[in-house]
């Protein structure tokens, strides 16, 4: 037996049920369940047993995840240091101050923005994972049950999805709404109707929103006396001056905006990356081919129908759909958020419909509302509530015909 186990055992025996901390079980055994199988499991002919536990399947979410985590890191360094080496200053904060103390330079070699990078990315990822899982270990502690892995997932979406210079007491803050309102308050994991991630960003949002849109968050330097290059995403800027601005449709911009160099959010850049994950969890059956096929039909069909409208006064009617792919969260939200097992729609046929749903109306929201350019995170918590009724139609309509079967047989 190891020493962990050894460790871990003996630490166990003095938290069971009736001792004086055994309200700290749900913690031990979380800890317990993350090195070691659990104790107990299902035996006997009565049972289905698959290898495909929430563990694994949080697991591999998280892998798929891993090559976009890593390109966040390099990405968010890139930006900055593309910028400062067009005449910016870096910001003053004590992230560069740590970088600069390493003796890096502002160049573009791939270790001094990887390092750089990290340096924003990994505090955001530590203190908005600690967070969350405080609340989760608290509700456990009261409800007296296991600390399950329904954050795993959440602790590395949530960074993900937010800019490199946010105040990391606002990443606390919006760890703590996701998981209390968005999962805790309908009953904990596997039985949120929101998305626990984007309820925390939603919050952050439009509880911050000088600290999360606009040019200043995007990248680390300050742009006082830059000419010519601007910190906005180049979702912002497409949907303020029409596709044009971007260039042309197959060339090297949009190229550069489908491998993820350029600015946004720190790992939603890449829908090269999205696409990679997409395959994996396709394969493992873990993610919804039929939702993501979904969007991608409803924003293709909306963006192709406006682009037909077009508007004098709206240049964002002018971007066409190969656009909409590569710039903001699309490809992130589609693969990682939309088709989050828990809140979206279960059956098949309302995978499709939920799926649709959110592909016309994050179209909509770009569109539509150009003051609100990015629209994937309210398209998707829109159609998180409607995903139960999408699936109870379907549902009864099984119903119904299996009776009319049922009796035509009789």
């Amino acid at each position: 037996m190891s020493v962990l186990r050894r460790l871990l055992d003996n630490v166990g025996d003095r938290l069971q049920s009736g001792g004086k901390l055994d309200h700290l079980y749900p913690l031990f055994e979380a800890m317990d369940t993350f090195f070691y199988s659990p104790d107990s499991v299902t035996t006997g002919t009565t049972h289905v047993r698959d290898a495909l536990d929430l563990k694994r399947m949080m697991s591999v979410v998280v892998a798929a995840l891993m090559p976009i985590v890593f390109f966040a890191m390099y990405n968010t360094g890139l930006q900055a240091h593309r910028a400062i080496i067009a005449g910016g200053h870096p910001l003053d904060t004590w992230q560069t101050r740590l970088f600069e103390a390493f003796g890096y330079g502002y160049t573009t070699d791939f270790w001094a923005c990887f390092f750089h990078g990290a340096i924003y990315f990994i505090p955001v990822f530590v203190v908005g994972f600690a967070a969350g899982i405080t609340v989760e270990v608290i509700f456990a502690s009261i409800r007296g049950h296991e600390i399950n892995e329904g954050f795993f997932v959440t602790g590395f979406l949530l960074p993900l999805t937010l800019p490199p210079t946010i105040p990391l007491w606002q990443v606390a803050s919006g760890a703590i709404f996701g998981v209390l309102i968005g999962k805790e308050i309908f009953g904990g994991t596997g039985m949120n109707v929101l998305n626990p991630a984007l309820t925390a960003r939603a919050f952050l949002f439009f509880a911050y929103p000088a600290e999360i849109s606009g040019d200043k968050p995007w990248i680390a330097a300050d742009f006082v006396g830059v000419d010519g290059f601007s910190g906005a995403t180049w979702l912002a800027r497409a949907t303020a001056e029409g596709s044009q601005t971007l260039g042309p449709i197959g060339g090297a911009q949009w190229w550069d905006a489908f491998i993820g160099f350029i600015p946004g959010s720190m790992g939603e850049t890449s829908a090269l990356l999205c696409l990679v994950g997409a395959v994996i969890l396709i394969i493992t059956r873990i993610g919804s081919w039929r939702t993501m096929l979904g969007v991608v039909g409803g924003s293709a069909a909306t963006a192709v129908l406006l682009n037909l409208i077009g508007s004098d006064t709206n240049p964002a009617f002018s971007i066409p759909f190969a656009w909409h792919l590569v710039l903001g969260g699309w490809a992130f939200g589609t693969v990682f958020m939309a088709t989050d097992p828990v809140s979206s729609a279960f059956t098949d046929k309302g995978r499709l419909i939920y799926g649709f749903g959110i592909g016309v109306m994050v179209i909509l929201v770009r569109v539509v509302n150009p003051a609100y350019p990015e629209g994937m995170m309210l398209a998707i918590l829109f159609m998180n509530m409607f995903a139960p009724f999408i699936d109870h139609f379907f549902v009864q309509a099984n119903i119904k015909r299996r009776l009319a079967r049922h009796a035509a047989g009789q």
